[in-house]
């Protein structure tokens, strides 16, 4: 089968070139084969062939074409459960485990660009808005864990008056504002990390479906359209995408997808008059909106989710009304770029890793913390493949029930 283009968005226009890759044609045999080609994929491919493994990855359509090249990139702290549910779901020993790995995992991202000199315009910053008072009360407990209990000093409270000077809207009461976190080019960098995995020897196969696997023995037969991959070790990193691949995978996920825009290019001092410390901002609603500036002084824009498919009502125009709804001065400026993309979202809201088998492992339900946490989430199964599996079974220990919803 050929490979879909990527989706018409700001970051495909703005992608830095790409070589082409074939399919996987016949039957091939490696150390370890990795199925989906995003950040999680990329990052454990590239962990793997660092330390020797000689790995092949099978993309369905092409790098970056799913949720790590459509997102809104923002880099953050933590997990999207938050620590107090990471407490009650795996005690506060291995929640301070995985708030660990989630730090680790932001200072591993910044390494990764500059060793690998990946151009993806890493901006630093990020703030968690609060919208009504009961936020703002929320921010403080919040900052307050983080400071005290987790030893995290980078986060600050800004009050109101500091967040209407730094954001061009009355929207927002309070925030909490990040040093360590920021935003980049999620596309960029993701094909930054494939060409450094393939500089280390990963074979990569793009247009190239996992139809099945099965045991073979001590190996993993991965059978495609028109090959096979023999492997000692399976990494299932396909997400929303792996469902009719790994049935028992998908019923721990949904495909909740959302949107974003992209205005036209606004005057560099006119973009930095809406967002004045070029951070990447969210708000504190269940149903949340999402922006940054690009480093073309764009305005990308994200918000609304829908739980049944991507294209049952006008997405550009309601996540539009919702930008303009924070920014109305914007209402002149032209929307260049709409896109809608899936995240995978676990019930809990905790990632979901763990193995299907003793040599077949899976990453998946970031639920909107993926940017940073894929990246080590993928030198995590690395190390465990290695074995060294302890902190990538932290992980595989948290619960995935309906009971533990709430």
């Amino acid at each position: 089968m050929g490979s879909l283009a990527h989706i018409d968005s700001y970051y495909a226009a703005s992608a830095h070139p790409a070589p082409d890759r074939p399919a996987l044609a016949g039957s091939i045999s490696c150390d370890v084969c990795v199925v989906g080609g995003g950040i999680a994929g990329c990052s454990a491919a590239l962990h793997l062939a660092e330390r020797g493994y000689d790995v092949v990855l099978l993309e369905e359509q092409r790098i970056g074409w799913g949720s790590s090249g459509r997102s809104g990139a923002q880099a953050i702290h933590g997990v999207a459960a938050g620590q107090a549910k990471l407490e009650r779901l795996i005690g506060p020993t291995a929640a301070r485990a995985v708030w660990e790995v989630s730090v680790e995992g932001l200072a591993l991202m910044r390494e990764l660009i500059a060793r690998h000199h990946i151009d993806c315009d890493w901006a630093a910053g990020y703030m968690l808005a609060a919208v009504k008072p009961r936020h703002e009360r929320e921010l403080q407990v919040e900052l307050e864990q983080l400071r005290t209990k987790y030893g995290y000093h980078s986060v600050r409270y800004m009050p109101r008056q500091e967040v209407c000077a730094t954001l061009a809207t009355q929207r927002y009461t309070a925030a909490l504002y990040d040093s360590n976190s920021g935003h980049l080019h999620p596309l960029n960098y993701t094909l930054g990390l494939a060409a450094a995995a393939e500089t280390r020897g990963m074979r990569l196969f793009q247009g190239t479906r996992a139809v099945s696997f099965t045991q073979a023995g001590p190996r993993v037969r991965v059978l495609t359209a028109q090959g096979e991959v023999h492997a000692r070790y399976l990494v299932l990193c396909g997400n929303v995408y792996m469902g009719d691949t790994a049935p028992a995978l998908a019923s721990k996920i949904m495909a909740v997808a959302t949107y974003i825009i992209a205005t036209e290019p606004l005057a560099a001092e006119r973009a930095r008059t809406l967002i004045a410390n070029n951070a990447a901002v969210s708000d504190m609603n269940w149903v949340l909106d999402y922006f940054r500036l690009s480093a073309d002084h764009r305005l990308l824009f994200g918000g609304r989710v829908n739980y049944s498919g991507l294209t049952s009502f006008d997405a550009p125009g309601a996540t539009r009304d919702r930008m303009l709804r924070v920014f109305p001065q914007l209402a002149p400026a032209r929307t260049d770029y709409s896109w809608g993309g899936h995240v995978d979202i676990t019930l809990n809201r905790a990632p979901h890793f763990g193995r299907l088998a003793a040599n077949v492992y899976f990453l998946q339900g970031f639920s909107g913390h993926g940017i940073a946490l894929t990246g080590i989430a993928g030198k995590l199964v690395a190390q465990a493949i290695a074995g060294t599996a302890e902190r990538f079974d932290v992980f595989a220990k948290i619960r995935h029930r309906l009971k533990d919803l709430v």
